[in-house]
């Protein structure tokens, strides 16, 4: 059996029902459908277990910060007494939509929900605690929500200056989005090579 990765125990992922219940639910299906990190990988998301009590020093943080770019960081925490105008903006979190720039979330403390789309456009809920440091890339819908603890302390890390603006599905017209599918998309096979060989 091989060793587990070290990155499932602050980013577990799994598709969802089509349940209306509290959106901080995990919604599994039954039975549960589990999502490897590798299969994440495949739709462009990336994953680091880093040490965020020691976020500040982290030397394995810097190096990624420096190989990937992300000049920019804050940090903000995702919760009813922290969050101004918190009931609007976590309607408008899990709202689906695309950024046209990379969203980089190192949760260091708490935990959400993260609802992303796969190749045949389902829903896969992305569980990041924390330690968890997790790369959307451009173009992917998602969607985010606190789990039932209600609460979520983030980094927030961006190459130049930060864009956080939204653009609400549908947007397939966006270049960003264009990319996207041509990188992580499904690939359509094309039966002209079976009709050749026939």
């Amino acid at each position: 059996m091989a060793p587990k990765d070290p990155r499932e125990e602050v980013i577990q992922a799994w598709y969802i029902d089509d349940s209306n219940e509290d959106q901080r639910l995990p919604h599994h299906r039954e039975p549960k459908e589990f999502v490897s990190l590798d299969q994440l990988a495949e739709l462009g998301v990336l994953g680091w277990r880093l040490n965020a009590d020691n976020h500040e020093t982290d030397e394995e943080l810097k190096k990624i910060r420096e190989g990937r770019g992300y000049s920019y960081m804050d940090i903000c925490e995702v919760c009813p007494e922290k969050l101004p105008n918190y009931e609007e903006m976590i309607k408008n979190f899990f709202t689906e939509h695309l950024h046209s720039d990379e969203e980089i979330r190192y949760c260091l403390a708490g935990s959400g929900y993260f609802d992303i789309r796969d190749q045949d456009d389902v829903w896969i809920r992305v569980w990041v605690k924390k330690g968890g440091m997790i790369v959307f890339p451009a173009g992917i819908y998602h969607r985010f929500t606190l789990d039932s603890d209600n609460y979520m302390k983030a980094m927030r890390l961006f190459a130049g200056s930060p864009i956080w603006t939204p653009y609400y599905r549908p947007q397939d017209h966006l270049p960003a989005r264009k990319a996207y599918l041509e990188a992580f998309g499904r690939k359509e096979v094309s039966n002209q090579a079976c009709d050749a060989a026939a």
